[in-house]
């Protein structure tokens, strides 16, 4: 057994391809607010990706980079005043903060109506009624797009995340059991006992724990759907700085197990980048319903009514 690959690139490339259509429908293309603090290096990549993503489709974007000490006042500061500017349709504050009560200091201080990343406890609850209306995280969204391009089926799976964080796991967990997907899942942790034989029960595997080879051959059932969220940088001297890019899988042995597999990278990361874009331009087409294109929102097909 090869198993087929998750190609996050095609999928994600074909999506941007139809918000292109979408944007030229719109009174005017939307903007999106990226807010950085430090030089994480794996930040500047990911703000930079975006960036240069929105970019390429006529998406304006506005970043702002603060000093690893600033003061929460400060950055509440700025989220209020891009709240109340007109001309910014989203706002992103990249991961990871300076603290866990940083980080959701500032993702509740966007405007719900703005939070294209979908952090705001708003938008989470909306999500975890499966209410429409609200703003998907990026990651679980994505991945549930790419398991439906491969016509990957979710319905009476037994689907196992491990890791339970606030952008990935826990938005995941319930997007996989919502009415639109039907799947029995279990959540796993550092805490978790016998993660082997959890894994090993899994339909569908999703680890987004950050952690290399956490996933071993002998974890993963044959026939298993296996999706990497992980990027790790992990010293390699063959590669130019002398670090490569893996995730959380040993990719080579699962590449002869798995039914499906996720490549990293060029699996989970252009959706994520993908769906930001779906996002912010979701939040113009909301402030002009009438200018909307007849594609129904990811939303309609979560949480049908």
């Amino acid at each position: 057994m090869v198993a087929e690959l998750l190609d996050g690139k095609r999928v994600a490339a074909e999506i941007l391809e139809g918000l292109r259509r979408r944007i030229a429908c719109l009174p005017h293309p939307p903007c999106i607010a990226f807010l950085r603090i430090g030089e994480n290096a794996a930040s500047r990549f990911y703000v930079g990706r975006k960036v240069a993503v929105a970019k390429d489709l006529g998406i304006r974007s506005i970043v702002e980079v603060f000093p690893e000490q600033v003061a929460e006042k400060t950055i509440l500061e700025q989220l209020s005043r891009w709240n109340s500017d007109g001309e910014i349709d989203g706002i992103l504050v990249q991961a990871p903060l300076p603290s866990r009560e940083f980080q959701r200091s500032a993702f509740a201080a966007v405007d719900p109506a703005k939070d294209v990343d979908g952090f705001h406890p708003y938008n989470f609850g909306l999500l975890a009624q499966e209410r429409p209306g609200g703003f998907i995280p990026c990651t679980p969204k994505g991945i549930l797009r790419l398991l439906e391009a491969y016509a990957i089926p979710t319905d009476g799976r037994h689907a196992v995340i491990v890791g339970r964080s606030l952008i990935v796991g826990r938005p995941l967990s319930l997007l996989l059991q919502s009415h639109g997907a039907n799947a029995t899942v279990t959540v796993c942790h550092s805490r978790s006992q016998q993660l082997r034989s959890i894994v090993r029960s899994a339909d569908i595997l999703i680890s987004a724990a950050g952690q290399p080879n956490l996933i071993l051959e002998d974890m993963v059932a044959e026939g298993t759907t296996v999706v990497d969220v992980g990027q790790n940088s992990v010293p390699d001297e063959t590669f130019p700085g002398g670090h490569r890019l893996c995730g959380d899988v040993d990719f080579p042995a699962l590449r002869h197990r798995c039914s499906h597999l996720t490549p990293v990278p060029g699996g989970v990361g252009p959706m994520t980048v993908a769906m930001l874009m779906e996002n912010a331009v979701e939040a113009v087409e909301r402030k002009f319903p009438g200018n909307r294109r007849n594609d129904p929102p990811i939303e309609q097909k979560c949480f049908p009514s």
